[in-house]
């Protein structure tokens, strides 16, 4: 295999392209031919000016409406589906699929009798019928499937072709991370990277403001100005003196180097992370972390150690473990030091490795 077909449905800056734009990076580098199919406008566009990679471009963009989702989604699975075909005579060529959502090309793939490999990042089931559904189809099309946790992969109903590799962080992005433990610690500076999706419980970080007036707290959502006026509006949200709100950020180092505290509030009654990408940030700077019971994400944490393992439905508990944190210097280093520790374990060299790897069984 020389030549890698990369299918990823919405190019944004959220977890999962980023993954995607730092293993397809290490692979160009190695000197694989990719061809990528995606959206306008995300952090994939950065990988343009490699030579060995051509891009095949559409507009695509979620809806508050979910009838117009569903339409713009299908439209692009019939597009990508017909485009597949543009490789029927390339012998030599993997169809690696992006996230569950690009079902089309997949089956695309299978008709031709290609090698396709998923890499999976969602969990379809702690989700709806649709995402089960995907789900189903992946692991029939599927020759290899890419899990980021063995949370994640214990819900799978096969067992082989299923491959666990975590993911990791560039080695760009953690060498301008700056661990200042002691500096964190007196900023009283708490943050979450996050969406306006509810499950991701925005609502209760901005009622953790309003019950901590003595800190600062910054949310930085994956999404526009815009549609942050229009959620705020919603809601019928004043914004507390010490909550800054950002929108979508093409760069967010310098928010974990001004962080004292990271918090990933999802709601484990409507997801699961798989695996937990910001805490795997907040960490690799030397910050500890407050997240869910539950999924990949709940792996990466020991309490007490690295962080705290609290659920979003136990708000007053979280504010209490926030000043605890915050107040107390010692267990602060502490936590922070683990942290940072546990970080070390993911690496973007053996994570592009196990991919290349698995891109080349047949």
């Amino acid at each position: 295999m020389n030549r890698i077909i990369c299918f990823h449905l919405f190019n944004d800056y959220s977890g999962s392209p980023k993954v995607l734009k730092m293993a397809l990076e290490g692979l160009l580098k190695k000197g694989y031919q990719v061809d990528l199919i995606s959206s306008k406008g995300g952090v994939l566009d950065e990988l343009l000016h490699y030579k060995n990679l051509r891009k095949y471009s559409y507009s695509y963009r979620f809806s508050n409406n979910p009838v117009i989702t569903i339409l713009r989604y299908s439209t692009i699975q019939i597009y990508t589906f017909l485009l597949a075909f543009r490789w029927l005579f390339h012998k030599d060529v993997v169809f690696y699929i992006n996230t569950l959502l690009p079902v089309g090309p997949a089956l695309a793939g299978r008709i031709m009798g290609k090698h396709i490999v998923y890499h999976y990042h969602e969990n379809a089931f702690a989700k709806g019928a649709f995402y089960k559904a995907l789900a189903t189809a992946m692991q029939k099309l599927a020759h290899e499937i890419i899990c980021v946790s063995e949370y994640q992969a214990s819900f799978l109903k096969r067992e082989k072709g299923v491959i666990v590799a975590p993911n990791s962080l560039s080695n760009n992005f953690t060498n301008r991370l700056i661990p200042t433990p002691q500096t964190a610690f007196e900023r009283k500076q708490i943050l979450m990277l996050g969406s306006l999706k509810l499950y991701k419980s925005p609502l209760e970080f901005i009622e953790l403001a309003q019950k901590l007036p003595q800190f600062t707290f910054e949310l930085v959502v994956n999404d526009t100005q815009e549609n942050i006026n229009g959620f705020m509006k919603e809601h019928k949200i004043n914004i507390c003196k010490n909550l800054t709100i950002y929108p979508q950020q093409n760069d967010v180092v310098p928010f974990y180097n001004q962080a004292s505290l990271v918090l990933n509030l999802s709601d484990k009654k409507q997801v699961v992370e798989t695996f937990g990408l910001t805490a795997l940030e907040a960490m690799s700077a030397g910050l500890p972390v407050i997240v869910p019971t539950e999924g990949g994400i709940a792996e990466m944490v020991v309490d007490g150690e690295n962080g705290y393992k609290i659920d979003v439905q136990n708000l007053n508990q979280i504010a209490e473990c926030i000043k605890t944190i915050l107040s107390d210097e010692t267990l602060y280093m502490k936590l922070a030091q683990n942290a940072l520790a546990y970080s070390k374990r993911f690496s973007e060299a053996k994570m592009v490795n196990c991919i290349e790897m698995i891109l080349n069984r047949k």
